[in-house]
């Protein structure tokens, strides 16, 4: 007899009384392959034996005929999924990143996280740390992974996110700001439609509606985090809440990428505008598409503004 349903959160997710979840979308997965179709091979490689959680490493298949010594940029790169579905094995972050490594020349690696609700928040950020640091364990050729002691260029590291990820991203470069003495060197994050909010509008275009934050903020408290002592207002969700400071930021410059029609626009321009009037000494670059909604990149990725996108967000890693 199948258990009963204890809780819904449409879009994402079912739990029942048994305390098993049914993810409503994002659970589709596709294989690595080593077959150069689209010109780019990938590898999945366990980072965290203890936990069983691995990245997937995309390489352009013509870097295996790279002269000695000839690097390429490097992309960790952190999944969305409201921290509760997707993974770097979806169809739609394998895609993507295929075409991102295709037209950017560079190494991407691909961090797979737990995710709520059988792992709430802190967990993702413990697990893109990890990850993190074991990959700038091959900064000096010497690590468990040959396409990464070969070919990544660690002068030139870019760290992005879309949705939690991009929220991720940021809280990533903070800790390596703050983390001197192991000198994670990144040279640009890049902050996609990203997943900050707080219990109050950030200005008056933000969302007003109280249905929509209150179910905004009901996936955060009763799913994603429910050990947050202060609901939507942590900082870990409240990026942009009065007592944030960026200025010990972890890179050189940011990109941040914002759609008209996404919940979380206004707060992706806050963020922004709050790292221009901040003492980080870096630079930042705003791209906003207006009729756009939350990551349609990734759902309309052949369309108009997604290739344009695509093209901002490549020259942002070789540029």
């Amino acid at each position: 007899m199948e258990s009963e349903i204890a809780s819904e959160f449409p879009p994402f997710c079912r739990i029942y009384k048994d305390g098993h979840v049914e993810r409503l979308m994002g659970t589709k997965t596709i294989p690595a392959s080593l077959d150069p179709t689209h010109d780019v091979v990938s590898k999945d490689v366990i980072y965290s034996p203890d936990l069983n959680l691995s990245v997937r490493l995309f390489l352009p298949h013509k870097s295996t005929k790279l002269t000695a010594g000839e690097k390429l940029p490097l992309l960790i790169y952190i999944h969305g999924g409201a921290w509760i579905i997707e993974s770097p094995f979806s169809p739609i972050y394998h895609n993507y990143l295929t075409e991102v490594v295709k037209s950017a020349n560079c190494l991407a690696v691909s961090v797979q996280y737990r995710r709520a609700p059988e792992d709430p928040v802190p967990a993702s950020y413990e697990d893109a740390w990890s990850a993190i640091q074991w990959i700038f364990s091959h900064s000096n050729g010497s690590g468990p992974v040959d396409w990464i002691n070969k070919h990544a260029d660690f002068d030139k590291v870019f760290l992005a996110g879309d949705s939690a990820g991009g929220n991720i991203s940021h809280h990533m470069a903070m800790k390596a700001g703050e983390e001197k003495k192991l000198d994670l060197k990144i040279k640009g994050i890049g902050v996609v439609h990203p997943a900050f909010w707080g219990t109050d509008p950030v200005d008056e275009y933000d969302v007003q509606d109280k249905e929509t934050r209150i179910g905004i903020a009901d996936v955060w408290e009763k799913i994603v985090s429910p050990n947050s002592v202060n609901g939507t207002d942590d900082p870990l969700f409240n990026v942009n809440g009065s007592g944030s400071d960026f200025s010990g930021l972890g890179c050189e410059k940011v990109l941040v990428a914002v759609a008209g029609k996404d919940v979380f626009v206004r707060q992706g321009l806050a963020y922004a505008a709050k790292l221009e009037k901040s003492e980080w000494e870096g630079t930042v670059e705003v791209v906003e598409e207006e009729g756009e909604g939350h990551v349609f990149h990734l759902e309309k990725p052949n369309s108009d503004k997604a290739l344009r996108f695509l093209k901002k967000f490549v020259d942002f890693i070789i540029g």
